[in-house]
């Protein structure tokens, strides 16, 4: 697996930026490769000074990794002026890169400007228009016009940590829309991952990962409870703790995304078939969650108005 480059400021608080980003895909597992665009001198206090790494140096970390690496995903945070824009615009033209996330920092936690109007309207000509997702601030959406946007919490680094997170995802072959629903599930809302430790983080991962990956095979909280060895009830605690959520919300969450991927398949699969590939006792069994979840049979889903034309969110609630 290749590993992911991000290219962002220096946050000396190490709450967000090139810190963040490399402790978010380092604790997935993932690799991480990275070009520092800026440097901040901040505290807790706020950001007091600014070093703008120039731009040829910039180029020239960029094509350092990329020339080596060949990264797939790259991740964007901080850019501060015109001149570095240009710059990644253009080795991004020149390397091609299959993913590319932007996560734009108009300003910071504490409400200090970092993008003039200017830059944000470069940024919306020249950037935007390669990135296959945006992840901003709430509060930032406005700023930005993209075919996909999601919206991450307002905390300091948050932004950072799910579009971290998705890129992760990708980066492990997962389609955008799949690794969206993984992020919201991985980093609800309210978690952020310094607060994240200990072994209830550790068994709320294994969770998600075994349920991930044995769907097909079983819908029983109780066997993935045994699984990582706690009982249902303290597995129904941890999930309480993580994401204010039931260990059955998650299962059924999952299996409602892959049902819903099955059948969007083409050539189409027979409702049975679907039943029979997520092991579901019966179709009727299928229809009845799909529709106590969604509030439509899997008929009504699979005849519904297709849209023409991308929307700007991709999830059913984009706040992450």
């Amino acid at each position: 697996m290749r590993p992911i480059l991000t290219i962002t400021g220096s946050d000396s608080t190490g709450g967000a930026g090139i810190q963040a980003d490399i402790r978010t895909i380092t604790s997935m597992g993932a690799e991480a490769m990275s070009v520092v665009t800026s440097i901040t001198l901040q505290n807790s206090l706020g950001i007091q000074e600014f070093y703008d790494i120039p731009a040829p140096v910039i180029e020239r970390q960029i094509d350092a990794v990329a020339d080596d690496a060949g990264p797939q995903v790259v991740k964007i945070g901080m850019i501060r002026n015109a001149a570095s824009l240009f710059t990644i615009v253009q080795c991004l033209k020149r390397h091609c890169p299959k993913w590319i996330l932007y996560s734009p920092v108009v300003c910071s936690a504490r409400e200090e400007q970092l993008m003039d109007d200017a830059l944000i309207g470069l940024v919306q000509e020249q950037l935007v228009p390669l990135c296959s997702l945006l992840v901003v601030r709430q509060g930032d959406a406005s700023h930005f016009h993209a075919e996909r946007v999601i919206q991450a919490g307002a905390s300091h680094g948050r932004s950072n940590e799910v579009c971290s997170a998705i890129a992760v995802y990708l980066n492990q072959g997962a389609t955008l829309d799949d690794a969206i629903r993984k992020t919201s599930l991985l980093l609800p809302v309210g978690s952020m991952s310094q607060e994240l430790s200990g072994r209830t983080v550790k068994l709320y991962r294994e969770f998600l990962t075994l349920q991930e990956q044995l769907c097909s095979h079983s819908h029983d909280v109780n066997f993935y409870a045994d699984q990582i060895g706690v009982s249902p009830r303290y597995l129904s605690q941890v999930t309480r703790r993580m994401a204010n959520t039931t260990p059955k919300a998650i299962v059924e969450s999952t299996l409602l995304f892959h049902i819903k991927t099955l059948l969007d398949r083409r050539p189409p699969l027979s409702f049975q078939q679907i039943a029979e590939e997520l092991d579901f006792s019966s179709q009727a069994h299928l229809s009845n969650l799909f529709k106590r979840l969604t509030g439509m049979t899997p008929t009504q889903y699979r005849n519904r108005p297709q849209p023409v034309s991308p929307i700007d969110s991709t999830l059913d609630n984009p706040i992450i």
